[in-house]
């Protein structure tokens, strides 16, 4: 479903703040695939998401989304094939706009535009029942702006309209990070309930090395540009934290006295 193929990508090239964020490569998820991402900063997990969804172009390589080569497609056309929430809770949402209305722009993400009706009683009940499964209340308040929502309710609300038109894939950027713990857990049940009854496939950024052996399918270490790890069937199922441990030291070189050093 998603083929990378050997991609790089350097940042300031030919200055003395050259850096190289990605170094060949390589990754292929099936339809379905829900693979967690772990590495330290600067290992080039955003810098992955960045590539695939068009905000950065590549050096060289190759991506391909269900059998489309979308390499050198601008962001805007990749945009109805991909789904991302980030990090910060206020960059999915624009906070001047109600509910529906930033609904309606997930809605109309990728799609042309023309003169019509901008939000239909169709739409309005689909939003409602979307909204409903978060159990937030959200459905009853459609005309309530973003802006007045929590950060854990205005993430919700992301993951609502990055999911609303079954994308190809969906790219998750440690989208619980900045949540309180019990936010980020009930933000996370939300999001494998979205992922499971969509079948989706996806990428998710991680700093939390339990989770990331707990949800999904795969997971994969980055370290210096360079995937140095990948974990799935019985040898996931098998791996604890201190295997993740043990494998960021064996390809970083470095000793780790926590996991909490891996995410800074």
């Amino acid at each position: 479903m998603l083929t990378i193929s050997n991609i790089t990508k350097t940042f300031n090239l030919g200055s003395v703040n050259e850096k190289l964020a990605l170094d060949g490569v390589t990754l292929h998820l099936k339809a379905g695939d829900f693979v967690t991402i772990i590495g330290s900063n600067g290992a080039g997990k955003s810098s992955l998401m960045n590539v695939i969804s068009g905000v950065l172009t590549l050096d060289q390589g190759s991506i391909i989304i269900d059998n489309e080569d979308v390499t050198f497609l601008p962001e805007h056309r990749r945009a109805k094939d991909i789904g991302r929430v980030f990090q910060d809770p206020m960059m999915g949402t624009a906070a001047n706009m109600t509910i529906e209305e930033n609904l309606v722009l997930a809605l109309k993400r990728g799609q042309k535009r023309f003169f019509k009706k901008a939000i239909t009683y169709k739409e309005r009940e689909v939003f409602r029942e979307k909204l409903k499964f978060l159990e937030l209340g959200l459905e009853k308040n459609l005309q309530q702006k973003a802006g007045l929502l929590s950060g854990g309710q205005r993430q919700a609300l992301t993951l609502i309209m990055a999911s609303l038109m079954n994308p190809k894939l969906m790219l998750l950027d440690e989208h619980t990070a900045s949540l309180d713990p019990k936010t980020g857990n009930k933000v996370m049940e939300v999001t494998e309930e979205i992922i499971k009854s969509n079948k989706l496939t996806t990428l998710m950024i991680t700093h939390d090395l339990q989770q990331a052996l707990c949800v999904g399918n795969r997971t994969i270490m980055m370290h210096e540009g360079k995937i140095v790890a990948d974990l799935k069937g019985e040898e996931r199922k098998k791996a604890t934290v201190a295997t993740l441990l043990g494998l960021f030291e064996k390809n970083s070189g470095r000793g780790l006295l926590s996991d909490r050093m891996l995410l800074v």
